[in-house]
């Protein structure tokens, strides 16, 4: 039996902000993730959760587009009419979705890869003045990657996710979403569990990896906090093997 200290202890966890110096196309996110650790007295933990912004990402990968360098195509200029956007962003939105679905004024609503998202995920918040910033190549692979490497250079076992902020219909503000993860599950499949009054369960999964995306969005901040990394630890959840998110598609 553990007494109502231990109690506390086992359902709490702990979120340190990881300031970093600007990020720029070619960065190592490693070294930039070592060198904040070292500034804020911290070491890796097995069972840590290391969170980094999609933006932070995206640029060490060079995926910052100039809006001037755009030519828009005749698509692009009707989408744009439409829906009220720059059309050179929305020749860009165009080339980064599989399929556009619709918009509001000022956005597209596109899937990609799998994800609904407006612009495709195509943001000018923290870019250069006239760039924007597009979503990670392959974050499940960047995700998995990294994780593999701080095990090698450190022996420690760890879970890595790369989370965006999002809006959610019919609700102001913006919440956390994981768009990568990797050492940890991403859901946890409540089904066939009982409530407090013994029903069963029948199609409750809990979005481990979207809610440490929200929790981490508190210590990022969305404006000019410099904060794109977070350690996550204390959380008591299984780590292994487990790669990806799990994504219902249109037809389900």
């Amino acid at each position: 039996m553990c007494d109502e200290d231990d109690e506390v202890m086992m359902n709490s966890f702990s979120i340190y902000g990881l300031h970093t110096d600007l990020i720029k196309p070619g960065d190592d996110l490693l070294d930039h993730l070592n060198t904040a650790l070292v500034h804020e007295g911290l070491q890796l933990q097995d069972h840590d959760i290391v969170v980094l912004a999609e933006s932070a990402v995206a640029t060490a990968q060079g995926r910052i587009v100039l809006l001037d360098s755009i030519t828009p195509s005749e698509e692009a200029k009707q989408v744009a009419a439409q829906y009220g956007v720059e059309p050179a962003l929305a020749e860009i939105v165009i080339r980064e979705s599989d399929a556009i679905v619709g918009g509001i004024p000022g956005f597209l609503l596109s899937i990609t890869s799998g994800h609904l998202l407006p612009n495709a995920g195509v943001d000018g918040s923290n870019a250069p003045l006239g760039y924007v910033t597009l979503l990670p190549s392959d974050p499940d692979v960047l995700a998995f990657t990294l994780r593999k490497k701080i095990l090698n250079k450190t022996g420690r076992t760890v879970g890595v996710l790369i989370i965006d902020s999002r809006t959610h219909p019919m609700r102001y503000g913006c919440g956390g979403v994981a768009i990568a993860c990797s050492g940890i599950p991403a859901i946890i499949d409540e089904r066939g569990r009982r409530d407090l009054f013994g029903r069963e369960l029948k199609v409750t999964r809990r979005a481990i990896a979207d809610n440490i995306a929200s929790a981490a969005e508190l210590v990022m901040g969305e404006s000019d906090e410099q904060i794109p990394m977070v350690l996550v630890r204390g959380l008591h959840i299984e780590f292994g093997d487990y790669e990806g998110i799990e994504l219902i598609s249109p037809d389900e």
